[in-house]
């Protein structure tokens, strides 16, 4: 299938440290797509402005941040070139994601066909794992797994994960940006739920593609490959989780459902990540941060 041009959606793309390859083939795979890319790096080591001129594209554009401020930082400098230029939509892009050659083009039209859209997101396969996940929603006290039925279904669901999300700007204009103070992780859950509390409703498109890598190498479970992240980032997800409790225009069940599959990565990853006592010292300080209300970067004392 041939790719088109998407007037008016403009890729903002996160980068840090990235694999200037695997950056290649994601630039490649989105400049046919989209009207314009703008790279927002976090304070890598290379010279990425260098290497865009040795990839020879202008069609790219790069903000350097100069340090590391954290991914959704980055998204909000990449929101506002976007705004500065005029953008209809902005579409939100890992470093470890590849678009499929009609991505834009499936979410833009389901977008556009939704009443009241927050954000529209593909479905994204991780070649480590059998299936590509299924899209997340919380019914009542029980967590709903929507598979798509076909594959042109549209499903309404809490939130996506940010990488492939497509947003418009009006919305933007409307619920605000990602909350920089979470650093990373939790980001992408804490927009879904805050445009959703304005009144908004975010849309999984079974018919949209993505291939994503999600976390580091997967810990084997009886037979399920089981997502796994640094330490680090184990502490800002138990901090921001706590920390998103904590405001009251969460729904309680959503609370209560999300907590409680909190306790157990809690258990899980105390016993099967290892080095063990690093993730459960930093499961463990992030629970309390969270409760104390500390937000922003990890600093070691």
């Amino acid at each position: 299938m041939t790719q088109s041009h998407e007037a008016g959606v403009v890729a903002v793309v996160v980068t840090y440290q990235p694999v200037l390859v695997d950056l290649e083939k994601l630039l490649d795979a989105l400049i046919p797509q989209v009207e314009s890319v703008v790279v927002v790096d976090n304070g890598s080591h290379a010279d990425l402005e260098a290497w865009n001129n040795k990839y020879q594209t202008h069609a790219v554009k790069f903000v350097l941040l100069g340090e590391n401020r954290g991914i959704a930082a980055a998204q909000n400098a990449g929101i506002q070139w976007a705004r500065n230029r005029g953008a209809r939509f902005v579409l939100l892009m890992d470093q470890d994601s590849i678009p499929a050659p009609d991505m834009v083009e499936k979410l833009v039209s389901a977008i556009s066909e939704q009443a009241s859209p927050a954000t529209a997101g593909p479905r994204y396969l991780d070649e480590r794992q059998d299936n590509p996940p299924p899209f997340i929603r919380i019914r009542g006290l029980r967590l709903e797994r929507c598979a798509c039925s076909t594959g042109k279904s549209v499903v309404p669901v809490d939130y996506l994960i940010s990488s492939g999300c497509l947003i418009p700007m009006p919305v933007l204009d409307k619920v605000g940006g990602m909350r920089d103070d979470l650093f990373i992780d939790y980001v992408d859950i804490e927009w879904g739920l805050r445009a959703r509390h304005h009144g908004f409703q975010s849309y999984g498109v079974c018919s949209a593609h993505m291939q994503h890598s999600l976390g580091d190498h997967p810990i084997e479970f009886f037979g399920k490959n089981i997502p796994l992240h640094s330490p680090l980032r184990h502490y800002y997800h138990f901090r921001n989780a706590v920390l998103l409790y904590k405001k009251p225009w969460v729904p309680l069940n959503w609370k209560l459902v999300d907590g409680w599959r909190l306790c157990l990565k809690y258990v899980f990853y105390s016993l099967f990540a290892k080095p063990r006592m690093a993730h459960w010292r930093m499961m463990t300080s992030g629970v309390w941060h969270g409760w104390l209300g500390k937000t922003g970067k990890f600093e070691r004392s």
